[in-house]
């Protein structure tokens, strides 16, 4: 048994690995700029630059989450960790756009060995009694991350440089490495025995590797054959998965579901319409308004903070009212505040901005918590552990469905060049589309959100 003191222990270097990865993602989105300036890079890069690490995500999460059933979490967690802290020193000294995609990526795949893991730890180790309150942390040092990443990376990047947001990230990842190491003795492997379906995930990663490749390479031609091998990869993954003992996904878990599977399209739909609005934002607020990567920062914080406030409230406004109620107002909320940034203009007031990312913030606040209760509640005990790693895929799949839409509007629009004063209008103009696009995205989410079907007894 985990006593109260490798219990807190646990908390702590979850709540510390879920801070490192929402900070990095956030702290990025306002450092492209000083990127672009350093290689030379078009928007097209930068948005691979955002995107590799995202999709290395999406691919792994799920393989590395059945991985880990079967061979200790703690051991693929502190794996994840070593990786993560690895490739970002790595990131920091890319001496070239090329170079620094593909750390990019191998700290996804780090990335991918802390979602599959750290909140499953949590959730085993503490009690019903104490998991909500445990949970709430965890989650909140997320939050913690998303806020504090555009804020103090904009200092970070006007005194020191942009490779300083990874490097930031180094000795908080020795010290998670130290503590789980002298600290956590206990080891978990629920599946311990069972046969990992290599081959199920080799096609799973071909599958989204294909999808996601391809939604970024559109509008070329290409992107749609891209897409259409990943259907057929698609085909063959069911078939394989309904004929494995041990499969690495239990389709079982969709079946006369629907509150399941379409608070699962939901959350994608929502990702999908609110994940590209930081870069977005951060290339308009340093090109076209001409603030300073710190001031931009501070500005996109506004979202994050919001949120950070609203959904523990949201999270249990939803144990009394149905989740979909309380989830499908934050989808209206959510696409209001979008609708607000079609709108956008060089000489758009600052107080706007700000006003609208705190309605986008509240929107999202809203939904996230309840349709994460929607989701984990209509799924069965055997089931947690697929239902867990559904809400991180979809996330991620929706993240880059959404820099998909962002480096499609940049692709048409401003081509491959450097973003220079010449082409600001073009940019303007990709931010615009963008936003319309996002705004329709999320109107449909209200639908899909509220026709999911409920959980609470009558």
């Amino acid at each position: 048994m985990v006593d109260q003191r490798e219990k807190r222990i646990i908390l702590l270097v979850a709540s510390l690995s879920s801070f490192l990865v929402p900070f990095t993602a956030s702290s990025i989105t306002v450092a492209l700029p000083a990127m672009a300036a350093q290689f030379d890079a078009d928007a097209v890069t930068l948005g691979w630059i955002t995107s590799a690490y995202i999709i290395a995500a999406a691919v792994f999460i799920v393989p590395f989450g059945r991985y880990a059933d079967i061979i200790g979490r703690k051991k693929i967690f502190l794996l994840g960790v070593l990786i993560f802290t690895i490739a970002s020193l790595a990131c920091a000294f890319a001496p070239s756009e090329e170079v620094l995609v593909g750390f990019r990526f191998l700290q996804g795949i780090g990335g991918a060995m802390l979602f599959a893991t750290s909140v499953a730890i949590v959730t085993q180790v503490y009690g019903p009694g104490e998991r909500g309150w445990a949970l709430g942390i965890n989650i909140a040092t997320v939050y913690a991350g998303l806020s504090i990443g555009p804020f103090l990376g904009g200092i970070l990047i006007d005194h020191f440089g942009w490779p300083s947001i990874f490097l930031v990230n180094v000795p908080l990842g020795l010290v998670t490495l130290a503590l789980t190491l002298w600290g956590v003795e206990y080891e978990w492997a629920d599946a311990a025995g069972e046969r990992f379906d290599l081959g199920g995930a080799v096609v799973y990663g071909i599958m989204l590797f294909t999808f996601i490749y391809g939604m970024l390479l559109l509008p070329d031609p290409a992107g749609l054959a891209w897409i259409a091998a990943a259907l057929g990869a698609g085909t063959v993954f069911y078939r394989w998965e309904k004929r494995r003992e041990s499969p690495l996904i239990d389709f079982s878990v969709f079946m006369n579901n629907r509150t399941f599977v379409l608070s699962n399209i939901a959350a994608m739909i929502n990702y999908g319409a609110t994940y590209g609005v930081g870069v977005l934002l951060s290339l308009y607020l340093q090109y076209i308004a001409g603030f300073s990567a710190e001031t931009a920062g501070l500005i996109l914080v506004a979202q994050p903070v919001v949120q950070t406030i609203f959904s523990p409230v949201a999270g249990r406004l939803s144990d009394r009212i149905e989740p979909r109620v309380v989830a499908t107002a934050g989808m209206a909320l959510t696409a209001l505040g979008l609708s607000f940034f079609i709108f956008l203009t060089p000489a758009t007031p600052l107080f706007v901005i700000v006003a609208s990312l705190m309605v986008l913030g509240l929107g999202y606040g809203l939904f996230s918590s309840p349709n994460t209760n929607a989701i984990m509640s209509s799924a069965h005990a055997r089931h947690l552990g697929i239902a867990s790693g559904m809400v991180a895929t979809m996330r991620s799949l929706g993240q880059l469905l959404s820099m998909a839409i962002a480096m499609c509007c940049f692709a048409i629009f401003i081509g491959p060049v450097t973003i220079t004063p010449a082409v600001y209008p073009a940019l303007m103009t990709s931010v615009t589309v963008a936003f319309v696009v996002f705004t329709v995205l999320c109107i449909a989410g209200v639908g899909a959100s509220y026709v999911r079907g409920t959980i609470h007894k009558a």
